[in-house]
């Protein structure tokens, strides 16, 4: 990889970081854990670089090791220490918006409770931007199960929001809208 190109993967990787931070976060439920997944995936894309095509879809090839590095890590995630809930709600951003707060953080409750490949899905076309085409080569499947995946999210999402029944994980609703709209913020830029 010469100068120029090395250069120019950089500066597009570099770009790509509050992607890939605000689909971490969409995928763990925890900023703290996403961060660190985003930042890991960072640095194995810069490690292999030199299989990188340039010219190709870099934000989908690194969605893709970051979503590979996801699974790795809940695999490996029996050794991992519990969240200390003291330590969380020392740090937690307030918010004076409260109805909004609560209405991101039932959005995020009811989207924790989706499947993982419904909630990836509607992640990657959603919030990612990606096209049905790019999601399904990111994950690996046919289109039509993209599709599939997505419509069944939307659905799942609807008749949660009519009944009301998620469940609740007692983290406060601000650090949920502090999250979610720093990742909106990424994701527009």
């Amino acid at each position: 990889m010469d100068q120029q190109t090395q250069k120019s993967f950089e500066r597009d990787l570099v770009a790509l970081i509050p992607h890939l931070r605000a689909f971490a976060r969409s995928l763990c439920g925890n900023a703290a854990m996403a961060d660190d997944l985003a930042q890991e995936a960072v640095a194995k894309a810069w490690a292999n670089r030199k299989s990188f095509t340039m010219g190709t879809n870099m934000k989908a090839w690194t969605f893709m090791i970051l979503r590979n590095q996801f699974y790795s890590d809940k695999r490996r995630s029996w050794r991992s220490v519990a969240l200390d809930q003291e330590m969380a709600e020392r740090t937690l951003v307030a918010n004076t918006n409260f109805d909004s707060a609560i209405a991101l953080d039932d959005l995020r409750q009811a989207m924790m409770m989706l499947p993982e490949n419904q909630r990836e899905a509607l992640i990657l076309i959603g919030a990612g931007g990606f096209s049905y085409e790019e999601a399904a080569e990111m994950i690996g499947v046919a289109v039509g199960t993209v599709k599939s995946r997505v419509s069944r999210a939307r659905a799942e999402l609807v008749q949660t929001f009519e009944t009301g029944h998620y469940t609740r994980d007692g983290k406060p609703a601000g650090e949920a809208m502090a999250s979610m709209l720093r990742d909106l913020e990424r994701l527009a830029a």
